[in-house]
């Protein structure tokens, strides 16, 4: 299961774009904004979203950048953005590197959009990105 955060656009469409057409036999997507008993569970064992994606399988929880790395690894992409993405986020040490790039789209598109960070967070438009 690939858990993301349905307020921003970046992750929304790359959400989409994996299950529809990244080839990752039984992947299914969660918004993790949307889902509040998720979240709360997630956070419970360490994982929260504000901090990123996440990707469950089984008991493992894979968060950021390993959770793109794992995908990427995975995915056998048709949509350009992907087939662009993946290989690049495929290599894990290449992805810790590259991460923090996409948080900071994320951050970005949240305050554009005036919503906080952390979905548990009262919106401010200051948390989103600061």
């Amino acid at each position: 299961m690939l858990v993301f955060d349905g307020g921003c656009p970046f992750c929304r469409r790359f959400a989409e774009l994996s299950e529809l057409r990244s080839g990752i036999p039984g992947l299914t997507i969660r918004d993790g904004r949307a889902d509040g008993a998720l979240r709360h569970a997630l956070s419970q064992r360490g994982f929260q979203l504000r901090n990123g994606a996440m990707v469950i399988e089984g008991e493992q929880v894979l968060h950021g950048s390993e959770a793109i790395a794992w995908l990427c690894e995975r995915m056998t992409p048709s949509a350009a953005l992907l087939a662009l993405l993946a290989p690049l986020m495929a290599d894990g040490q290449r992805a810790r590197t590259l991460y923090p790039l996409l948080l900071l789209a994320r951050r970005l598109a949240l305050g554009l959009r005036g919503l906080p960070l952390d979905p548990d967070a009262p919106a401010k438009v200051a948390d989103a990105i600061g």
